[in-house]
């Protein structure tokens, strides 16, 4: 093995911890249909959103910890442990006998989430020659979407084979078990970062790992290089909160803030985490649901690529007009669908509803309050919330809880088409612009002394607000509507389009340190 295929092969090692976390963030999406169901929880709740959201929770507190964890224990060791993280997050939802079980492993498992996004793009830049390493790190963003990809197939997957709906969701999130370990166990075979070894004074065997991926005058190079720069930060000042929030810096931060804001409240993860439950919405079964979420992964994936590959090309501010563009007008799409939605409970409805709830060997209460939507009979309702209020007074909120669905789905009249494409374009619209592109900007808008303190706390400001929409979701929808929902990130869209326009400069072809002097004043 050459020393640029060894570099290639431990980089791709170490970036399987974004599929994992890719994974982790939406395996959720299929599973929530039904451990509602076995933990009887209310539909529209705020339980249920956090239950979703749970996760960035966890991510937040890893985020906090990762940097001085890595810098203590060293990068491999934390990248082990939150292998172990992912795994024991994976097996206690699959084995959650209640709620409050479900969350903590939730919890447990952004822990390792919000580590992994830290350490395995610090671990390859610190390990990877300087002409590979833009292209190794980006390999962990990709597999971040390939990991979300690939949740929404097997997702799908699960649910075409198994039938028992208990069962459905544990396997679904279970089974990340096995990736996890396997990460775990190829983690041994990569060797420790030679920037940590080098401060922990371990020089032999700093230099042992960088002669593996370098030349031996390119190790001596290197080993030198890193020798220098530590000397330099044990003698440079340490960057100060105070220093972040001066008033010269008033320009970068209403930029970071606003993008890490507008990234996360046009509502990606909403989309991302509640997918195969919105086109379930928009009137298809549960297998055209899940497959048409994995549609929508697979995009993610495809613009993603596109994204890595005319960023630098057309410049940062062209894709963000294009993507807030994008996104505006996906959501009105979707907004103006569900407005133009009808809703009416007629024979071929109660038949259907009636059928499958035998098949779903409903409990006699349910099968009863179902038979009470024979009172809205050859009603047509314009308004969402309107008749679900009216479903839920006739059947209860039992029965509300475990059909409401199943209702839906046969009771609703919308041009799912245009659902399915407003809904593409929004992931292909962030995908190609406020995801990537808002990392980008954040590494280049602040100086070379704040840059890493600044970036945490924009990354922290980004997870509450992901945190946030992420748990209202579905109480927007069941006091809301999907209409006036969708409107709002419309809205936010909009506003995210004015924001660029306002205050968002090109940073492509300018240098660190003429952004630094043109931002800082």
């Amino acid at each position: 093995m050459t020393k640029r295929t060894y570099t290639i092969f431990i980089s791709v090692i170490v970036a399987l911890g974004g599929f994992l976390m890719g994974f982790d963030s939406a395996v959720i999406s299929g599973a929530t249909p039904f451990y509602r169901q076995t933990f009887g929880l209310n539909t529209g709740s705020m339980l249920i959103g956090f239950s979703v959201s749970s996760l960035i929770l966890g991510a937040i507190m890893g985020n906090i910890s990762a940097g001085r964890l890595a810098d203590r224990f060293g990068r491999r060791k934390i990248l082990m442990v939150t292998a172990i993280l992912f795994a024991v997050s994976a097996l206690g939802t699959a084995f959650a006998t209640g709620i409050t079980s479900f969350l903590i492993a939730r919890i447990v498992g952004g822990f390792g989430v919000g580590m992994a996004i830290l350490v395995a793009p610090m671990y390859i830049a610190e390990i990877a020659p300087r002409g590979l390493r833009g292209r190794l790190v980006t390999v962990n963003q990709l597999n971040i979407v390939l990991g979300i990809s690939v949740a929404y197939f097997s997702n799908y997957y699960f649910q075409q084979t198994i039938a028992e709906a208990d069962l459905k969701w544990r396997v679904m999130l279970g089974v990340e078990a096995i990736p996890a370990v396997i990460y775990l166990a190829l983690l041994f075979i990569v060797p420790r970062s030679p920037r940590w070894l080098m401060q922990k004074g371990l020089h032999d065997e700093a230099l042992k790992v960088l002669s593996k991926i370098n030349s031996d005058e390119g190790a001596q190079r290197i080993y030198h290089e890193i020798d220098h720069s530590l000397h330099e930060e044990i003698n440079k000042d340490k960057a100060r909160w105070s220093d972040v929030f001066s008033p010269r810096m008033k320009t970068v931060l209403i930029i970071g803030f606003g993008i890490a804001f507008f990234q996360q409240i046009t509502g990606i993860n909403a989309i991302f985490y509640y997918a195969p439950m919105i086109f379930e919405m928009a009137g298809g079964g549960k297998d055209a649901a899940f497959m048409q979420a994995a549609i929508l992964g697979v995009t993610n994936v495809v613009m993603t690529v596109a994204a890595m590959f005319v960023i630098d090309k057309l410049g940062r501010k062209p894709l963000l007009y294009a993507g807030a563009t994008g996104i505006f007008i996906s959501m009105l799409i979707v907004s103006f669908s569900f407005f133009n939605a009808e809703y009416t409970i007629d024979d071929r409805s109660m038949v259907a509803l009636t059928e499958e709830a035998t098949q779903m060997a409903a409990h006699p209460d349910d099968m009863a309050n179902i038979l009470k939507l024979i009172e809205l009979k050859d009603q047509p309702f314009a308004n969402e919330t309107v008749f679900f209020s009216l479903v839920k007074e006739k059947v209860g909120q039992d029965t509300y809880n475990s059909f409401k669905e199943i209702i839906l789905k046969h009771s609703i009249n919308i041009n799912s088409l245009w659902v399915l494409i407003g809904l593409l374009m929004f992931v292909a619209s962030f995908a190609i612009s406020l995801g990537p592109v808002m990392w980008t900007l954040l590494s280049e808008i602040f100086p070379n002394k704040l840059r890493g303190l600044a970036i945490s706390i924009m990354g922290f400001w980004n997870s509450i607000v992901s945190f946030s929409v992420a748990t209202v979701f579905p109480v927007q929808l069941e006091y809301l509507g999907s209409d006036k929902t969708y409107l709002i990130y419309a809205l936010f869209g909009f506003l995210t389009l004015l924001f660029v326009w306002r205050f968002i400069p090109e940073t492509k072809g300018k240098s660190l340190e003429e952004l630094e002097t043109k931002l800082i004043k």
